[in-house]
């Protein structure tokens, strides 16, 4: 569900423009109110996250799938939706690399070790990791819609100036990246066993 809800979050995030065709009603909703649906369909595959290990654990249905799909679909929505807001201009290309670098590098490490018949478990850093980034973004596709509230207007995020709600999502970004690249070397610190043949 998480997987098929990325799209979907997607498409309320960005305007749509296909060889310069651009469907000017769409486009309206999607600049004044799109974000909005986008922040309640992201919110709801997030929770998918959280339901989906209870009811596999409670239930006994824990498969090689499962585990595969779980870790996938957390990096498609996360990916995703940051690519979507380097379009949007409000997500810097760099922080996106660092995102990447780190879950090939993650993902490469297990492959190794499940080569050497090994499992690396999701450490707790990396659950951290991802609920800040669930966070993190949540509170940037809110940022409109506060900016709106509180009287700073909003004209786009190639515009975006800087007050009190945008330092509070660069702040919150701060710590999800942190948090990313600590994981990521921890990952790796741990696998260095798989790394040394």
């Amino acid at each position: 569900m998480r997987i098929i809800l990325v799209p979907v979050t997607v498409l309320f995030m960005l305007p749509i423009n296909l060889f310069g065709w651009q469907p000017e009603g769409w486009n309206n909703f999607i600049n004044n109110n799109g974000m909005i649906v986008a922040a309640i369909v992201f919110i709801a595959a997030s929770l998918t996250d959280m339901a989906d290990g209870k009811i596999a654990r409670k239930y006994n249905l824990i498969t090689d799938l499962g585990k595969f799909l779980d870790a996938l679909a957390d990096k498609i929505l996360v990916i995703s939706v940051m690519i979507a807001f380097v379009e949007l201009r409000r997500f810097s290309g760099w922080l996106l690399i660092i995102v990447v670098v780190r879950e090939f590098a993650v993902s490469g490490l297990r492959m190794i070790a499940a080569a050497n018949n090994d499992v690396i478990a999701a450490r707790m850093v990396g659950k951290v990791k991802t609920a800040t980034q669930m966070v993190a973004i949540s509170y940037l596709m809110f940022e409109p819609l506060l900016l709106k509230i509180f009287g700073f207007g909003f004209t786009g995020y190639a515009n975006l100036q800087t007050n009190v709600i945008t330092i509070i999502g660069d702040v919150l970004l701060g710590i999800s990246m942190v948090l990313v690249a600590y994981s990521g070397v921890d990952y790796l610190i741990k696998g260095k066993k798989y790394l040394k043949g």
